[in-house]
Protein backbone atom coordinates (compact mmCIF):
# COMPACT_ATOMS: atom_id res chain seq x y z
CA UNK A 1 0.00 0.00 0.00
CA UNK A 2 1.17 3.24 -1.40
CA UNK A 3 1.25 6.13 1.07
CA UNK A 4 0.47 9.60 -0.71
CA UNK A 5 -0.97 13.03 0.23
CA UNK A 6 -2.51 16.24 -1.59
CA UNK A 7 -1.59 19.45 -1.69
CA UNK A 8 -3.50 20.26 1.31
CA UNK A 9 -2.53 17.24 3.83
CA UNK A 10 0.94 18.82 3.54
CA UNK A 11 -0.26 22.07 3.66
CA UNK A 12 -2.05 21.54 6.82
CA UNK A 13 0.92 19.04 8.19
CA UNK A 14 3.59 21.77 7.93
CA UNK A 15 1.46 24.51 8.52
CA UNK A 16 2.26 26.33 4.61
CA UNK A 17 0.34 27.37 1.92
CA UNK A 18 -0.40 25.38 -1.08
CA UNK A 19 1.65 27.97 -2.71
CA UNK A 20 4.83 27.76 -0.38
CA UNK A 21 4.20 24.11 -1.54
CA UNK A 22 3.98 25.07 -5.45
CA UNK A 23 7.19 27.09 -5.02
CA UNK A 24 9.37 24.38 -3.99
CA UNK A 25 7.64 22.00 -6.39
CA UNK A 26 8.95 24.86 -9.28
CA UNK A 27 12.27 24.58 -7.78
CA UNK A 28 12.40 20.85 -8.20
CA UNK A 29 12.75 20.29 -4.20
CA UNK A 30 9.03 17.96 -4.78
CA UNK A 31 7.88 16.00 -7.55
CA UNK A 32 4.67 15.11 -7.13
CA UNK A 33 2.61 12.59 -9.67
CA UNK A 34 0.35 14.49 -11.66
CA UNK A 35 -3.45 13.13 -12.01
CA UNK A 36 -6.92 14.00 -12.86
CA UNK A 37 -7.67 15.94 -16.28
CA UNK A 38 -4.62 17.42 -17.20
CA UNK A 39 -2.51 16.49 -14.74
CA UNK A 40 -3.91 19.37 -12.11
CA UNK A 41 -4.39 16.93 -9.28
CA UNK A 42 -1.02 16.41 -7.45
CA UNK A 43 -0.50 12.94 -5.41
CA UNK A 44 2.97 13.70 -2.79
CA UNK A 45 4.67 10.58 -1.92
CA UNK A 46 6.29 9.83 1.22
CA UNK A 47 9.55 11.16 -0.42
CA UNK A 48 8.40 14.04 -0.97
CA UNK A 49 7.15 14.79 2.23
CA UNK A 50 10.63 13.59 3.72
CA UNK A 51 12.28 15.84 1.35
CA UNK A 52 9.64 18.98 2.58
CA UNK A 53 10.25 18.13 6.03
CA UNK A 54 14.26 18.14 4.89
CA UNK A 55 13.50 21.53 3.04
CA UNK A 56 11.85 23.39 6.28
CA UNK A 57 14.98 22.15 8.66
CA UNK A 58 17.25 23.99 6.52
CA UNK A 59 15.61 26.89 6.08
CA UNK A 60 15.24 26.99 9.54
CA UNK A 61 18.85 26.74 9.82
CA UNK A 62 19.57 29.76 7.74
CA UNK A 63 20.10 27.75 4.39
CA UNK A 64 19.48 28.91 1.01
CA UNK A 65 16.85 27.08 -1.08
CA UNK A 66 19.95 26.23 -3.03
CA UNK A 67 21.83 24.28 -0.25
CA UNK A 68 18.77 22.30 1.01
CA UNK A 69 18.59 21.24 -2.72
CA UNK A 70 21.65 20.57 -3.24
CA UNK A 71 22.26 18.34 0.46
CA UNK A 72 18.79 17.13 -0.36
CA UNK A 73 19.51 15.54 -3.54
CA UNK A 74 23.09 13.98 -2.21
CA UNK A 75 20.62 12.22 0.28
CA UNK A 76 18.45 10.87 -3.22
CA UNK A 77 22.03 9.60 -4.52
CA UNK A 78 23.63 6.02 -3.94
CA UNK A 79 24.18 5.62 -0.36
CA UNK A 80 27.33 6.77 0.64
CA UNK A 81 26.71 7.98 4.12
CA UNK A 82 30.31 9.17 4.64
CA UNK A 83 30.29 11.65 1.81
CA UNK A 84 26.88 12.98 2.29
CA UNK A 85 27.85 13.65 5.91
CA UNK A 86 30.96 15.40 4.56
CA UNK A 87 28.88 17.73 2.72
CA UNK A 88 26.34 18.28 4.67
CA UNK A 89 29.43 19.54 7.46
CA UNK A 90 31.27 21.97 4.68
CA UNK A 91 27.97 23.31 4.16
CA UNK A 92 27.37 23.72 7.29
CA UNK A 93 30.85 25.04 8.26
CA UNK A 94 30.21 27.85 5.21
CA UNK A 95 26.86 28.72 6.87
CA UNK A 96 28.30 29.17 10.42
CA UNK A 97 31.37 30.99 9.61
CA UNK A 98 28.84 33.40 7.64
CA UNK A 99 26.66 33.94 10.60
CA UNK A 100 29.71 34.24 13.23
CA UNK A 101 30.83 37.23 10.76
CA UNK A 102 27.17 38.31 11.20
CA UNK A 103 27.24 38.20 14.95
CA UNK A 104 30.36 39.72 14.97
CA UNK A 105 29.58 42.88 12.83
CA UNK A 106 25.86 43.35 14.69
CA UNK A 107 28.65 43.56 17.90
CA UNK A 108 30.82 46.22 16.64
CA UNK A 109 27.44 47.58 15.47
CA UNK A 110 26.20 47.61 19.13
CA UNK A 111 29.43 48.88 20.58
CA UNK A 112 29.77 51.66 18.26
CA UNK A 113 25.94 52.48 19.34
CA UNK A 114 26.71 52.43 22.90
CA UNK A 115 29.71 54.60 22.47
CA UNK A 116 27.14 57.63 20.64
CA UNK A 117 24.63 57.22 23.91
CA UNK A 118 27.71 57.87 26.59
CA UNK A 119 28.32 60.77 24.61
CA UNK A 120 25.40 62.02 23.84
CA UNK A 121 24.77 61.76 27.60
CA UNK A 122 27.37 63.60 28.78
CA UNK A 123 27.17 66.47 26.43
CA UNK A 124 23.34 66.42 27.75
CA UNK A 125 24.67 66.26 31.64
CA UNK A 126 27.54 68.86 30.77
CA UNK A 127 24.64 71.41 29.22
CA UNK A 128 22.59 70.75 32.40
CA UNK A 129 19.51 68.60 30.87
CA UNK A 130 18.90 65.09 32.44
CA UNK A 131 18.83 62.48 29.58
CA UNK A 132 15.49 60.71 28.71
CA UNK A 133 16.27 56.90 29.56
CA UNK A 134 13.83 54.87 27.58
CA UNK A 135 13.38 51.08 28.63
CA UNK A 136 14.24 48.77 25.39
CA UNK A 137 13.11 45.53 24.93
CA UNK A 138 16.02 43.02 23.70
CA UNK A 139 16.56 39.12 24.22
CA UNK A 140 18.20 37.56 27.30
CA UNK A 141 17.54 41.17 28.31
CA UNK A 142 13.83 42.37 29.74
CA UNK A 143 14.63 45.52 30.07
CA UNK A 144 17.64 47.37 29.50
CA UNK A 145 18.37 51.32 29.71
CA UNK A 146 18.82 52.26 26.15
Amino acid sequence: MNITFSISDLAREFDLTTRAIRFYEDLGLLEPERTGPGGRNRVYSVRDRTRLKLTLRAKRLGLSLTEAKDIIETYDSPRDTGAQLEKFLRVLDTHRSQIEDQMADLQANLEEIKVHQREARALLSKAGVAPVKRKVKSKGDAHANA
